[in-house]
């Protein structure tokens, strides 16, 4: 992985950088100065472990006492060696008092070594320490100065305490060990505790971010059912191990122990007894070293196996590519709880295949895909290998481009590329480039060419190379009925090749392969015969394609070849070449052909026989040659093609009985023109008039005929494809007739019909009695009859098999459906977008098993009411404003994902229903405002309010009600709350304790006053409410459904019930509410609450009645709201976000908005304050000029005149004040925009006042004109005119 040169700083370490030494040695030096801890010293600096040792870091001659204190105190930890004359030092017992108390005061890490003694003598005093002691007794009563012996019967104490606290503590005994052993584990035991590993500089990874985040998120969980294996997945060269190694050094000190096996793949390969290496390197990383020698790799394994269920390790397998390795190395008994295993691999089948995962607790597993970066990264990369830097030199940008979009993001590429490109000029790049394109780099194809050489079979290695040679960006089911006609066995070959990252599945089901891994499978076929390409099993390149078919040579070898004309380099080839089919005589092993718009000539008899693939995009005759064998053809594709006909079905009598006479004589040899066939691809043959001859394609399972613009008849002889699946006649707009006997068809299961246009014909009912509609539904007869306004016939007939059903773009209305669908017992996926349809069509609901439902871009669409309850997948998606007013769901119906833009929602009159609903305030009942607590509210009935969004622009509309989230509101201008509002606060946030009551609390009401004083903006954008019960941890976040208000006034009013119940609120409850918004500018002025208690006088049934409706919604407070929550017991209500979402699923809400002392809200703050700043020059800048100049100031500002700026400025003060933050805030370039907006006013005022006054000098008068500014052509002109500017 490639990695920048600047280095990041662990937080882990941070504390290293308050201390000078790592650690500090304590000891008796005629005891160990020169063996042990001489031994000692040397292991830890090795180790890269600073470490005080006396002799060494104190000058000779200097006062030792203070600068033995100074060491103690600037090292992270000490190490004690407690030996047998230890105590006999005053210096040794002073230190180690003083260890001790840095232990109690900052926490430094403190090792005892019991270096031949026993921690007993020492907490007793016994032995020699027995002795010592007694020596130091007699030196304190011998001493006769009094303040002395007081001073040394003090010392005495502590020392004895000091003996006794260390003697408790956890040390590491020397007795009856191997010092190199011993020694060994005291440095690993230090650099494990004091994170070595993480102060070590990291290498920063470019583009890695988001997996790293993942990755530490994943090591962190420490829940019960976490996953404990995490596969890391990728391509070679992508970065897998570096991920693995920076979260490795990170991380690695949090465990008990900590193993990584690098390259495993290589060294198994390199050696015979790789893997007991291996095992010997993960055994002696996880546990104690054992002098038994060990040669059999099942013993190892029960080693390891013993190992990790005794400690919680963090082990990383780095390259893995075989069970027998993961067998070895993981075993298959359960690990210790809060362990943590990391594998990377290039084969994705590999982890959970293991022994492992065959056991009955079998762990939880993670898995994570790298894939390249994106162009933007990949651009740093190169840049910072090839200039040093991140940014393109001039003049490079133009190859550095090229390369960029060579490399798809593959992070290996663009090193090796970088680095051979250092200090290289432009040209030298450019023929890099070229080079590139006929061979790729050694070293980037010797790492991707191992997952090819770790393919199980020679099946899997040809499925690789006929796909990287001719499929990629090809259809899946297509291609693998190619290559199973070619007899290769795809149902495994595929996902062996998916699981080793060779290739991936796109969105519409195509072949994705990355573009290095294509030219390297292509250089392993161009390997075959580097010079003489006709030898070669397999040709791709057009320019040698061409050049093998113009000689003659011996092209028995060949299995695939294409050539498209226009991909040749010169024009004049494509247009004289001809193309003779003797060319193609000797190619008997052949079995994948493309010729693409290429003039052919001669008897088509020569074509190869064994031809399995055919690919002839714009065919230049108009009819099939019926000489070309093609009885073992199984997918043919003409698409663009001159092609009128197709079968013997021809507007010509003549040239059709030509063609049954040619086609009678072949079925007469026993041979069948196209009897494989299986896929036939006709789109975009504009010419294309007829359809027929299905008699001759008895397996044809898919027909494809799009765009095909001149169709007009599909032959009633379809009947004769039993084995039909698919048909696809999209935008086949001129298509007068449609078999009826496709009803025929038992296997068809996906009818496409897009933008045919049949909205023309009135589809309904055939008159059948009841006793027919049974049978018809058991059976495949036809239901449906399309009758045409213009009288014209025109049937359409769906088989009752139907699984997928796309009448997109048909021009259909709600009336031209039938009533009834229910024949269509077996359809899941109904696809009706772009159609006029007004409302849901009846037939729909009819349909038992639907699951998918499409119905987006219908312009015309109010309401969409109960459809099928089995439906899991809607879509009701928008591009431009939508007439959409309701949706409602059946009670049955299950979770669903809804895909739909709230951004073209209509913010008035609309209900979706479990989402939100949004009526006018006058329509509310009575009954409901008493039921929230809202009263005397008859004014809103005539005030009006306007809305923004973005998508809709601004509407203005009633004062409304919106429900969401069972949260109650409505919007209005004003400045004083409603007199019920009892509990009142200045400012944005307010704090109280729920009141006790005889009766349940049914909600309460909250209510601000919010100000915008500035009279540049009409929209005010409407803050989040947060409500935290402290008592019972509980929070919730609301980002109101209308994003932008004007209620033609400074003052906003919202007012809001939440229908909390007993689990959510109750009396005694400790609750604070506060409003934040982006805009730093806006105020709230004041808030307040009230509460809604049942009435015990009351029908409690008759209350419940009144919003028993919403409170049947799913999504609300008191309900399921598992969806929007953020973090534990915190929920974040957003329809808009979740409408946005497809309902699948929430991303958390940036949540330093919400947080006022966060860097981005006083990032946006403090530009606001030198905003405000410049707009005070601005102001100064114009009162002066109104006093001398009035006239300058109106040509300057003859919109607004000066009082603007006047207005904003005196608005500072208020905000200033409600604004209590403080100064510790750092730059960064997006919280700089509102700045360089103000920069811009600034310098733009003063130019303005600049190009007036050379106005003025140049005699130039102007009318001034309130609302127009000046013409910058005319400036321009009078500038360059007088001043040559």
């Amino acid at each position: 992985m490639v990695v920048l040169s600047e280095y990041i700083e662990l937080s882990s370490s941070s504390s290293s950088k308050d201390h000078k030494y790592d650690v500090f040695l304590s000891f008796r030096g005629v005891d160990t100065r020169y063996g042990f801890t001489d031994h000692l010293h040397k292991a830890l600096l090795d180790a890269n472990i600073s470490t005080f040792l006396d002799d060494e870091e104190i000058e000779t001659g200097g006062d030792l006492k203070p600068e033995l204190e100074s060491a103690v105190k600037a090292s992270r930890a000490s190490i004690i060696v407690l030996s047998q004359n230890y105590a006999n030092s005053s210096w040794c017992l002073d230190e180690l008092v003083l260890i001790l108390e840095q232990r109690m005061t900052s926490n430094q890490i403190v090792i005892p070594i019991f270096y031949h003694v026993e921690p007993t003598h020492i907490r007793k005093q016994e032995s020699t320490f027995g002795l010592s002691m007694a020596e130091h007794k007699v030196k304190m009563e011998a001493e006769i100065n009094e303040n002395k012996r007081s001073h040394l019967a003090q010392k005495i104490d502590r020392w004895i305490k000091a003996l006794t606290e260390v003697s408790n503590l956890k040390g590491e005994n020397a007795n009856g060990r191997p010092e190199t052993e011993f020694i060994e584990e005291i440095v690993k035991d230090i650099y494990r505790r004091l994170c070595i590993s993480s102060r070590i500089p990291l290498q920063q990874l470019f583009g890695m971010d988001t997996s790293i985040k993942f990755v530490t998120s994943w090591l962190k969980d420490a829940s019960l059912h976490t996953t404990y294996v995490l596969t890391i997945l990728g391509m070679g060269g992508i970065g897998k191990t570096s991920l693995a190694k920076y979260v490795y050094a990170l991380h690695s000190h949090e465990f008990d122990t900590s193993s990584f096996i690098e390259d495993i793949s290589r060294r198994c390969g390199e050696k015979f007894n790789g893997l007991l290496d291996l095992q010997k390197q993960l055994c002696d990383g996880i546990s104690k070293k054992s002098s038994i020698q060990v040669h059999d790799v099942p013993i190892y394994t029960l080693k390891i196996e013993n190992a990790v269920a005794r400690k919680k390790v963090f082990i990383v397998l780095d390259d893995i590519d075989s069970l027998d390795q993961l067998d070895a190395l993981l075993g298959s008994k359960p690990f210790h709880p809060g362990s943590k295993i990391i594998i990377t691999t290039k084969d994705a089948w590999v982890t959970e295949s293991c022994a492992l995962f065959k056991t009955v607790g079998k762990p939880m597993h993670a898995k994570h895909l790298l894939e390249g970066l994106c162009e933007n990264e990949s651009q740093n990369l190169l840049c910072f290998h090839a200039f040093m830097c991140n940014d393109p030199k001039v003049g490079y940008e133009e190859v550095l481009e090229k390369l960029v979009k060579y490399c798809e993001g593959h992070p290996l590429a663009l090193e090796v590329l970088g680095k051979l490109l250092h200090n290289r000029d432009v040209a030298y790049w450019e023929g890099c480039i070229e080079g590139l394109k006929k061979e790729i780099s050694s070293r980037i194809r010797n790492v991707l060419r191992m997952s090819f050489d770790s393919l199980p079979s020679k099946n899997d290695q040809d499925l690789f190379k006929h796909i990287a040679c001719f499929f990629v960006g090809m259809d899946r089911d297509i291609t693998e009925t190619i290559l199973t006609a070619c007899r290769m066995n795809t149902r495994s070959g595929i996902p062996n090749l998916i699981d080793r990252c060779l290739l991936s599945i796109g969105w519409n089901n195509e072949f994705k392969m990355h573009q290095l891994l294509q030219e390297t499978g292509r250089f392993i076929v161009h390997q075959e015969s580097p010079n003489k390409p006709w030898k070669r099993s397999r040709l791709w390149c057009h320019e040698e394609s061409f050049k093998v078919l113009k000689q003659k040579k011996d092209k028995g070898n060949l299995l695939g070849l294409a050539l498209d004309m226009r991909m040749l380099e010169k024009e004049t080839l494509r247009a004289s070449f001809v193309l003779k089919t003797d060319a193609l005589s000797n190619m008997d092993n052949l079995r994948l052909l493309q010729l693409n718009y290429l003039n052919i000539s001669g008897s088509y008899e020569n074509f190869p026989e064994e031809l399995r693939w055919l690919c002839m995009h714009g065919f230049p005759l108009n009819s099939l040659p019926l000489d070309y064998p093609m009885e073992n053809l199984v997918v043919l594709d003409m698409s663009y093609s001159n092609i009128e006909s197709f079968g013997i079905y021809d507007s010509n009598p003549q040239r059709a009985e030509k063609r049954q006479k040619q086609l009678t004589e072949s079925c007469l040899k026993d041979k069948r023109l196209l009897g494989s066939l299986k896929i036939l691809n006709l789109s975009f043959c504009e010419e294309l008039r007829s359809l027929g001859g299905f008699e001759e394609l008895p397996a044809l399972e898919r027909l494809i005929v799009t765009n095909c613009i001149g169709l007009l008849v599909v032959c009633e002889s379809i009947e004769a494809c039993v084995e039909l699946f698919l048909i696809d006649l999209s935008y086949c707009n001129n298509l007068e007739k449609l078999p009826k006997t496709i009803n025929m068809l038992k296997k068809v299961t996906t009818v496409l019909l897009e933008g045919c246009n049949l909205g023309e014909s009135q589809m309904e009912i055939m008159d059948m009695d009841s006793r027919e509609i049974v049978k018809a539904k058991s059976s495949s007869s036809s239901v449906v009859e399309a009758i045409p306004s213009d009288l014209k016939f025109f049937a359409v007939s769906l088989p009752s098999s139907l699984v997928r059903l796309s009448l997109a773009n048909n021009n259909f209305s709600t009336e031209s459906f039938p009533l009834d669908f229910s024949w269509l017992f077996m359809l899941k996926d109904l696809n009706l977008d772009g159609n006029p349809i007004v409302s849901l069509p009846n037939c729909v609901r009819s349909l038992p098993i639907l699951e998918m439902l499409s119905m987006s871009e219908c312009k015309l669409l109010t309401s969409v009411e109960h459809p099928p309850y089995t439906i899991k997948e809607l879509d009701l998606g928008f591009s431009s404003k939508t007439l959409l007013r309701k949706v409602v769901f059946d009670l049955k119906m299950l979770p669903l994902k809804l895909s739909m833009l709230s951004d073209h929602l209509a913010l008035s009159s609309i209900e979706i229903q479990g989402m939100v609903k949004i009526q006018p305030m006058v329509g509310v009942e009575e009954k409901v405002l008493c039921s929230l607590g809202w009263t005397n509210l008859d004014f809103l009935n005539i005030m009006r309010v306007g809305t923004y969004f973005r998508g809709r622009g601004s509407e203005e509309s009633e004062i409304q009600m919106y429900y969401e989230f069972g949260i109650f509101s409505t919007i209005y201008g004003g400045k004083e709350m409603p007199n019920w509002i009892s509990c009142r606060s200045k400012g944005p946030s307010l704090s109280f304790t729920i009141p006790s009551s005889p009766n349940n609390l049914r909600g309460l009401n909250f209510c601000y006053v919010y100000t915008f004083p500035f009279p540049y903006d009409q929209f005010i954008l409407l803050p989040m409410i947060t409500i935290s019960n402290l008592t019972k941890n509980c929070t919730w976040i609301y980002n109101h459904y209308v994003y932008r208000v004007n209620v033609g006034e400074g003052c906003v009013i919202l007012l809001s019930h939440w229908m909390f119940g007993m689990n959510e609120m109750e009396g005694g409850d400790q609750v604070t509410i506060t409003t934040v918004t982006e805009e730093v500018e806006q105020l709230t002025e004041e808030c307040g609450v009230s509460f809604v208690f049942d009435d015990g006088n009351k029908d409690e049934e008759e209350e419940e009645d009144v919003l028993g409706y919403y409170k049947s919604w799913n999504h609300i407070i008191g309900g399921d709201l598992s969806s929007f929550q953020a973090t534990t017991g915190e929920y974040y209500l957003s329809s808009r976000r979740h409408l946005w979402h497809g309902g699948t699923g929430m991303v958390p809400f940036y949540r330093d908005v919400v947080k006022k002392d966060s860097p981005r809200y006083k990032g946006k703050y403090y530009i606001f304050l030198l905003d405000s700043i410049l707009l005070s020059l601005m102001y100064y800048l114009l009162s002066s000029i109104v006093v001398f100049k009035r006239k300058v100031a109106l040509e300057l500002y003859p919109k607004d005149s000066p009082t603007y700026v006047i207005t904003h400025v005196r608005n500072l003060q208020k905000v200033w004040k409600s604004q209590k933050l403080n100064w510790s805030w750092s730059w960064s370039w997006s919280r700089n925009i509102w700045l360089l907006g103000s920069l811009k006013i600034l310098i733009s005022t003063v130019l303005k006042l600049i190009i007036i006054l050379l106005k003025r000098r140049c005699g130039i008068t102007t009318s001034i004109q309130p609302r127009n500014r000046w013409d910058d052509q005319v400036l321009k002109e009078v500038l360059v005119e007088n001043y040559g500017v």
